[in-house]
């Protein structure tokens, strides 16, 4: 069901491989796009005053502090995990805005807190296994507070608008109650009672193996059973992995509950696990210079992003921010967002690979390369990967001139 948008799916990475397979089909279909990603560019990045002014600070800006009282451990994962499964919609971004005035992020967050909350009031707990399966698209768009209808003129009576089932949020709530009803059904009949289970049980078993397999065995569990994790293609007869969601889950569960003295459960360390490309990374990698389409030769991927490639533009981007902008910072937050270029979902894949790629190569730089770094830049030598991934999500609305490059979308997609 969710291979959907016409590309076929790939076989599974062979057991074991998950991690690697994700990082060298990201790097084989970069070099094959003829997507660049200079030493240069990388440094011009790590050098700028953009990024050292602002890495400390944004790069702790996750997104998974909740103001929720949780009665157990186990019910808190399960939050988290369901929130992880729903981390897609951002296609909808610029309709989102329009109805609720949030992204798609804050607008999956408000949704799974609704559904929390309901469920701790004693109306069925729409959390659970049993509940995902019956949630229908009606729930689903109560909980979100948007509206499913879309005007159109009466046929027959002129001045008469009729209201009917449609339109871009419709289309979000279908591919939501879809994802939480087959979610559901998979676990229910595996005997799990909810999500959070299921991946307590996955976390146990990567436990059991090496700590450097670990985070690939987790990661192997959730992808082979459930669908709305396997974010996977096939471009040009090579199969692309990125894992998108699963790798987000994994992580949060670490930023959540790793940084107790003693964890409530066994947690794999996520220092090289691959970035979680979005369409943001990419987005903003090409903004920033590090991604360099000119040379593109298939896709259509070089007229992407119209002037994205000048250097007064980048430079611009990588400098401080003046005064006068961070004056108006605010007025710009209020400002609805616009759609970036609309992509085919291969074109997607493409980018989202190049950005794994990228941040890859960006992290190797930076700890290959520390004696260049003057002293105060010695902590560049050990940033991570996930760090440089939030950086990256954060940064892209810390600053007004952020917020207003464009971001690529595509719709009909659970994986992103």
């Amino acid at each position: 069901m969710h291979s959907g948008l016409g590309l076929a799916e790939p076989d599974f990475p062979p057991p074991g491989t998950f991690i690697s397979s994700i990082k060298e089909s990201c790097r084989t279909v970069t070099a094959a796009a003829h997507i660049k990603v200079e030493d240069a560019a990388i440094r011009r990045l790590l050098e700028s005053p953009s990024f050292r002014s602002s890495f400390h600070r944004v790069s702790g800006s996750h997104g998974l502090a909740f103001p929720l009282k949780f009665p157990s451990i186990l019910s808190e994962l399960n939050f988290l995990s369901v929130l992880s499964l729903l981390n897609f919609a951002s296609g909808y971004r610029v309709p989102l805005h329009e109805q609720t005035g949030r992204g798609a992020w804050d607008n999956i967050r408000a949704f799974t807190f609704s559904l929390y909350l309901s469920s701790a009031t004693g109306q069925g707990d729409l959390l659970s296994a049993k509940g995902m399966k019956t949630i229908s698209e009606q729930q689903v768009t109560q909980h979100m507070g948007v509206t499913i209808h879309v005007e159109r003129p009466h046929e027959k009576i002129p001045g008469v608008t009729v209201g009917e089932l449609g339109g871009p949020i419709y289309e979000l709530v279908k591919l939501i109650s879809s994802t939480l009803t087959e979610t559901g059904q998979i676990l229910d009949a595996s005997g799990y009672s909810e999500l959070g289970g299921f991946v307590l049980e996955s976390l146990k078993e990567g436990a059991k193996a090496n700590p450097s397999a670990s985070l690939g065995i987790v990661l192997e569990r959730l992808v082979r059973a459930i669908p709305a994790f396997r974010d996977m293609t096939v471009v040009n007869g090579k199969p692309v992995y990125c894992f998108k969601k699963a790798l987000f889950l994994i992580h949060a569960v670490k930023i959540r509950f790793g940084s107790a003295s003693s964890p409530p459960f066994p947690i794999p360390s996520t220092i090289q696990a691959p970035v979680f490309t979005d369409n943001v990374l990419p987005s903003l990698l090409v903004h920033l210079g590090v991604l360099d389409l000119t040379g593109t030769t298939s896709h259509g991927l070089q007229k992407l992003f119209p002037g994205a490639e000048s250097e007064d533009k980048i430079n611009a981007l990588l400098a401080l921010l003046p005064e006068a902008s961070q004056m108006v910072a605010q007025d710009t937050k209020k400002t609805p967002p616009k759609d970036g270029p609309v992509l085919t979902k291969e074109q997607a894949y493409v980018l989202r690979a190049a950005a794994v790629h990228a941040c890859e190569k960006i992290v190797e730089y930076a700890r290959g390369n520390g004696q260049i770094f003057s002293e105060e830049q010695t902590w560049l030598k050990d940033i991570t990967l996930p760090e440089l991934d939030i950086w990256l999500w954060a940064v892209a609305k810390d600053r007004p001139d952020y917020r207003q490059l464009e971001r690529f979308v595509l719709r009909g997609t659970v994986f992103f």
